[in-house]
């Protein structure tokens, strides 16, 4: 591996403090010096940084490339952002722990976020899928073991408590992933049939989390008109539980939330000063992105996609479900009736139904002649329920106000799949620093980059990265902060970044020179776990 000394570059070192002037050796993948002892280091190559700004590498703390890394080993998406770590196994939903059932539930439910690749499916635990990242792909990867997932292992796909015998197991399987090397669990309240569980139930299973030195990653039961309540849960269970609670993609969404982000961090920050340990991510865009089936009612999808399938052909099924859509307000739609014109097709698995991608619900339906629930449910039939879409549903204010509290980190929830996917997956990290540091000044530049890297680390519970500090990690990220911008746009959601020249996982430059090498350096980032039991 060469040894490489950063000349010339203003450090802004992940801790918040501000930028100052030095050099920096890196050797054997780690930071070897930082100040006038990096000048004496033998260097096998030395980049002329000429006032670039070198910061760690950006950490993804909600990421939805779970099967991307194991397929895409340029993963321009993160790569050329400047992420060199991603937390998976979000929302819930995830290809691990499994058995050969679960897995193909999975690989039909997650199709809208993450393709069906054909690979070898070769795991069945935490640490088997870890070992697949071990392998070599291009950023490091952490993994959530997900709520959802031990839910259909143990309990299946019915809306009922988990009797005492399945908690239990779901306990085992937690305590293992956790074992294993997972730095925590995520839930998908939204999302069969993770939504099904309990409060009771959740504390049990972060009470294993707690014992384990983990954190509790929900996507709650609702960002609409339940939103405050479902963060007021979230926070009694980590309060109960002892189990410090990452609120991810934290948004206050839909019309009944507009101006109301003051309200939750309110609540935060009256948490925290209980002692509730509490922080929370966001994207710096106002639509959100997820499956089309994602907004029918829990009751419709209760017995998992063979049964939510047979109730979209039942009349009376049918009925019932546009009437929870377009009247009640569906508990999968955040119990808001569904502005149809704010629902934009985003991809399909069929490539006959390719014609709707880019259209909203609304427009696609008068196009077809029909109405536009009808249409979602036909359209979910039709692709066999592999739609993906985006929600317009944000407000300016909410993000703006959510992203300067202290407890804030970054997170895309960027999904990879689909013709016109949210451009948050290739383009937030540098929207952060151009649009919010360099063109507003809502945040300084110090403040942002501690955001994504040193703070986002500590609350991983990682110690060897995140910071520009000798002996820590070599994972940087090189950028000229008078040019970094993003470009990806929901016309073009792939467009890469500019400004961001260098990037360099594990001592390797990922990017060099602003082209993608080929180089796939990195592993999975496991937490040691006590060898414990989890009673």
């Amino acid at each position: 591996m060469a040894t490489v000394r950063f000349r010339g570059c203003d450090v802004v070192d992940g801790t918040g403090a501000p930028r100052y002037r030095a050099e920096v050796a890196v050797v054997d993948g780690l930071i070897a010096a930082v100040g006038p002892a990096a000048a004496d280091v033998p260097a096998d190559r030395v980049v002329d940084a000429g006032g670039l700004v070198l910061a760690p590498g950006f950490v993804d703390m909600h990421a939805h490339s779970d099967l991307a890394v194991l397929t895409d080993p340029e993963h321009l998406a993160k790569t050329a952002q400047g992420v060199t770590l991603e937390v998976l196994g979000q929302d819930g939903l995830s290809y691990a722990p499994v058995d050969d059932a679960v897995l193909a539930q999975l690989r039909r439910q997650l199709a809208g976020w993450n393709g069906d690749p054909a690979i070898a499916w070769d795991w069945t635990t935490v640490g088997g899928y870890l070992d697949r990242i071990d392998a070599g792909v291009a950023v490091h990867a952490a993994y959530l073991v997900p709520q959802g997932t031990l839910r259909m292992l143990c309990v299946g796909n019915d809306d009922r408590p988990a009797t005492p015998d399945e908690l239990d197991r779901m306990c085992a399987l937690l305590a293992a992933g956790l074992t294993d090397g997972a730095l925590g669990m995520s839930s998908g309240l939204t999302y069969p049939p993770g939504m099904y569980a309990g409060t009771e139930e959740l504390v049990a299973l972060c009470r294993v989390v707690a014992r384990y030195g983990g954190f509790y990653s929900p996507h709650q039961r609702s960002y609409g008109a339940g939103a405050l309540d479902a963060y007021a849960e979230m926070v009694e269970i980590a309060e109960r539980s002892g189990c410090p609670v990452h609120l991810t993609h934290a948004t206050m969404n839909f019309p009944v939330n507009a101006g109301r982000a003051g309200d939750l961090l309110d609540l935060v920050d009256a948490a925290i000063a209980r002692g509730v340990d509490v922080s929370m991510d966001s994207y710096p865009y106002l639509p959100g992105a997820t499956t089309l089936a994602a907004l029918l009612p829990s009751w419709a999808a209760a017995g998992g996609p063979d049964a939510l399938t047979a109730r979209l052909r039942d009349p009376d099924a049918r009925a019932r479900i546009i009437d929870d859509l377009d009247v009640h307000g569906s508990d999968g739609c955040h119990g808001v009736p569904v502005d149809w014109s704010a629902i934009q097709i985003s991809g399909v698995r069929d490539p006959a139904l390719a014609r709707w991608v880019g259209a909203s619900v609304a427009e696609a339906a008068s196009a077809a002649g029909t109405a536009p629930a009808v249409f979602c449910l036909d359209l979910l039939l039709a692709d066999d329920l592999g739609t993906s879409c985006l929600m317009h549903v944000g407000h300016e204010e909410n993000v703006r106000a959510i992203m300067r509290h202290p407890a804030h980190l970054v997170g895309s929830d960027g999904l990879l799949v689909g013709a016109r996917p949210h451009p948050r997956a290739y383009g937030t990290f540098p929207r952060y620093l151009a649009r919010y540091v360099r063109e507003e000044g809502l945040l300084t530049l110090e403040e942002c980059v501690a955001k994504m890297t040193g703070r986002s680390a500590r609350r991983l519970g990682l110690t060897d990265r995140g910071v520009i500090r000798a002996g820590l990690a070599a994972d940087l990220v090189l950028f000229d902060p008078e040019a970094v911008a993003d470009t990806a746009t929901f016309e073009r959601p792939r467009a890469t970044p500019v400004g961001i020249p260098y990037v360099m996982v594990a001592g390797e430059f990922t990017v060099d020179d602003g082209w993608r090498t080929a180089a796939t350096p990195g592993r999975a980032i496991r937490r040691p776990a006590p060898r414990r039991s989890w009673k």
